[in-house]
């Protein structure tokens, strides 16, 4: 039987005669191409260095779910590669020495409860604190780096997310990245061929984009006479930017002309209500194995808004409150009894995903042991709001796997050690990524 569904001013010197640039003239120069990357044509321009292509294909996928899972039943009470099992990780015996299970880990600084999913692949420390501006995102940064070996850099995948307010996906800048949520339009755009005029249309803005960058960087001369020394210094690094951009829009023009991969699967059908949460879920699972099977990226993130979802269903499990009302469970066993029967229906959710990665064959390698899958949450605990412990569960990639590698659980471990790794291993030269102190002790590549 099938697993359960599977800057806008410029600051002058303190003592000036030069004459002030007014910020409208230099959002005429500079605006436009700000907007760019949000057109869906632009994605790939984000890269701002090209790093040697691997000469095996590695795969990223990161998951968080920003209402984690009942501690106690997580957590093995054993470690090493001997561990027994807990009640979750039973749910997915079959893989056992696929994946890593972590505890006494967490991102150093990174606080404030909920608002803590915006920094799970970034790292970025208080997110709850006034002024906050997110870094980069794991998933973005390896897009900036090997994003142009394929058509799309990267995904950024959502399941009943508070638009506009959350998201796993961050520019280099800290912008937030939104989230495609209908599993029927990211098939469509990964899979179905648009007519020759519509290829041609969008090639035209692509076209017309690189036009306007043109015009953009052609008033760079202008503008450095009017700003200061620091100014004309990131005016450089800016118009810099926009020439790097101009080469991933050629790329992106490239891409549109050839054929998108033909696979076997038809378009998905989006579930009508937020309430069908686990179906959400399980497409999102397949479409990520989709995209990694026919090589169409290789960085994805999904984010999990189960602080923003209603009573879900369950099979013929009755919930009684929201998720999020449950994860406040107060010890209440009912409360917990229900919290329970969701976290095994995730963590079959992810071991029919396994299953299903490690039935495609890539160059003799399994397409598991070529894509990293990591599974998380920012809270350690919902039902207190702590960002400490952190449950992690890492599997594939090419690890050695088979183990409970347990850290302080009261001084944590740096995860961001962990994304190190995961860079290096996907070819990318990188010993730092946030708050990292080196690669994560106790996992050695297979």
């Amino acid at each position: 039987m099938k697993p359960i569904p599977s800057e806008s001013s410029v600051r002058m010197p303190f003592v000036s005669t030069r004459q002030a640039l007014s910020r409208r003239r230099f959002l005429v120069g500079s605006g436009i191409a700000l907007s760019l990357p949000f057109l869906e044509s632009m994605s790939p321009a984000f890269a701002r260095g090209a790093e040697k292509a691997p000469a095996t294909p590695r795969r990223m996928f990161a998951i968080c779910n920003n209402l984690g899972l009942l501690p106690e039943e997580f957590f093995p009470k054993t470690t090493g590669r001997g561990y027994t099992p807990s009640p979750y990780l039973e749910a997915l015996r079959d893989h056992r020495d696929q994946f890593t299970v972590f505890s006494g880990v967490s991102h150093p600084d990174v606080d404030g409860g909920h608002p803590a999913d915006n920094c799970f692949l970034t790292a970025a420390p208080h997110p709850g604190s006034g002024g906050f501006r997110n870094t980069i995102s794991l998933d973005q940064y390896i897009a900036e780096r090997i994003g142009h070996l394929t058509r799309f850099p990267s995904l950024n995948l959502g399941v009943n997310v508070d638009r506009g307010a959350r998201s796993l996906s961050w520019t280099g800048s800290g912008v937030l990245i939104p989230c495609e949520e209908k599993a029927s339009d990211v098939f469509r755009r990964l899979f179905l061929q648009g007519s020759a005029a519509e290829t041609e249309n969008q090639v035209r803005k692509l076209e017309l984009g690189q036009s306007i960058l043109d015009a953009v960087a052609g008033q760079a001369t202008t503008l450095k006479k009017n700003v200061s020394g620091a100014d004309r210094d990131r005016l450089d690094q800016y118009f810099t930017s926009v020439r790097e951009l101009e080469q991933r829009m050629q790329m992106s023009r490239e891409w549109e002309r050839k054929p998108k991969p033909a696979v076997s699967a038809s378009v998905p059908l989006d579930p009508e209500s937020p309430r069908d949460y686990m179906e959400k879920v399980r497409l999102m699972y397949d479409l990520a194995r989709l995209a990694f099977e026919t090589d169409s990226t290789r960085s994805i993130a999904l984010l999990l808004d189960s602080v923003n979802s209603p009573v879900i269903e369950l099979g013929d499990t009755k919930l009684t409150e929201a998720y999020h009302n449950l994860s406040h469970h107060g010890r209440s066993e009912a409360k917990i009894a229900q919290l329970k029967a969701i976290d095994l229906w995730h963590m079959q959710l992810i071991s029919g995903m396994l299953t299903e990665l490690k039935r495609v064959k890539e160059q003799g390698d399994t397409l598991l042991d070529r894509t990293m899958i990591l599974y998380g949450s920012n809270l350690g605990n919902a039902n207190t709001h702590v960002t400490t412990n952190l449950p992690i569960l890492f599997a594939g990639g090419g690890f050695k796997h088979g183990q409970h590698l347990a850290f302080d659980t009261q001084r944590n471990y740096p995860l961001p050690n962990l994304f190190v790794s995961m860079l290096q291993r996907m070819g990318i030269e990188s010993d730092k990524f946030a708050s990292s102190t080196g690669t994560m002790r106790g996992l050695e590549m297979a």
